[in-house]
């Protein structure tokens, strides 16, 4: 995301989790990466750039989902970019495993895409995926979007992507993955809303006249509320049960 918008490739919202700083409360060192592709070549140019910056360490390379899961173990990654279609394992049910086990609870996963062809991208965000982007993205947009799943943010926009989004979830049959809306307050609902169309933080409390502090918690309890993971989840269930229907705007 950018600074205050999200795109589909890139950049940051507030960049803070819902209790502040780097997943787990962790402030200093830098992002620990284990990157996830099938194709050699792709993961040895993710490496490099990657191990360009100076605030994030490739720890890691796996060329199956399996080995994603066990590399986000054992080098305690604070991030996986995960490719969907890899073998043994795929990047979904790779997903799924990660936010499963206790022991991988600050891990954060990012998934790749092709965008037109990997329509299975809900079934990544609802296995516990915080984000995705797509796989011509480029460079600096990457390591913008590592920086941003890593502090705890979605990367989802707020255009075409919730449209995508929505979509999807019109034919899916799976259950939803947190419980519903209807436990909320109303101010409640109206944050959701406003977290599912892309906005952050700061733009919320602009929005609903409150201070950025206030929107921060309204986020936090929502999320533990509905049993979310990170604000990915929340605009799952916001377009689940229709509070957030397609094609309507930022607020």
């Amino acid at each position: 995301m950018t600074s205050d918008e999200g795109t589909p490739g890139g950049g940051r919202q507030d960049g803070e989790t819902p209790d502040g700083g780097r997943p787990g409360g962790v402030t200093a060192g830098p992002v620990r990466v284990v990157l996830a592709d099938d194709q050699t070549l792709v993961r040895s140019a993710f490496a490099l750039l990657v191990s360009s910056a100076g605030d994030m360490a490739v720890v890691g390379e796996a060329g199956t989902g399996r080995q994603a899961v066990e590399l986000a173990r054992t080098e305690r990654a604070d991030l996986v970019v995960m490719d969907i279609r890899m073998p043994d394992l795929d990047g979904i049910e790779a997903t799924r495993l990660i936010a499963a086990d206790e022991d991988l609870a600050e891990v954060k996963v990012l998934v790749l895409t092709t965008y037109d062809t990997d329509e299975n991208i809900v079934e990544a965000l609802r296995a516990g995926a915080s984000g995705f982007l797509v796989k011509d993205t480029r460079p600096a947009e990457l390591l913008d979007a590592i920086r941003t799943v890593a502090a705890g943010e979605a990367l989802l926009s707020p255009g075409p992507t919730a449209r995508l989004i929505a979509r999807f979830l019109r034919g899916a049959t799976a259950p939803p993955a947190t419980a519903g809306p209807e436990c909320l307050s109303g101010r409640e609902r109206e944050v959701l809303a406003l977290v599912a169309r892309g906005l952050t933080n700061t733009e919320i409390a602009g929005n609903l006249g409150l201070s950025p502090l206030t929107a921060k918690t309204h986020v936090s309890r929502i999320m533990g509320k509905l049993g979310a993971r990170d604000r990915a989840q929340l605009v799952i269930v916001a377009y689940e049960s229709g509070l957030v229907t397609p094609g309507a705007g930022r607020a």
